[in-house]
């Protein structure tokens, strides 16, 4: 059940920013418009990339759990995949900041955590 809620989350987040982007493009904000909006989706369009590809690992492992895998297999691939959402959601979180101009505290943040 939480894997594939995890999958619907993700799902949402997907639909969510495609929602956002026919948003932007409505009030002009076109991809070729400047140098600024073409950064922005190439960056969220990467990570969504990133997400898709999370997804096919995810449903992998949530078919193999639902088809009755090895317990040893399975709990490698549950452990692949919360290591591989748990990178996404750090590299969310890192463009969230620096989009919205906290650049400079998500950096010292980081420095106070790896020393």
């Amino acid at each position: 059940l939480g894997l594939a809620t995890a999958g619907l989350t993700a799902l949402a987040f997907l639909v969510g920013q495609l929602v956002a982007w026919r948003q932007l493009a409505e009030d002009g904000y076109l991809l070729s418009s400047n140098p600024a909006n073409s950064f922005f989706y190439l960056i969220t369009g990467m990570h969504g990339l990133h997400i898709l590809g999370g997804l096919v690992g995810l449903g992998r492992t949530t078919a193999g759990a639902w088809n009755g895998a090895r317990p040893e297999r399975l709990r490698l691939g549950v452990e692949l995949c919360a290591m591989y959402w748990h990178f996404l959601l750090f590299v969310w979180l890192a463009i969230f900041a620096l989009l919205a101009g906290w650049g400079a505290t998500f950096i010292d943040i980081c420095r106070q955590l790896l020393t």
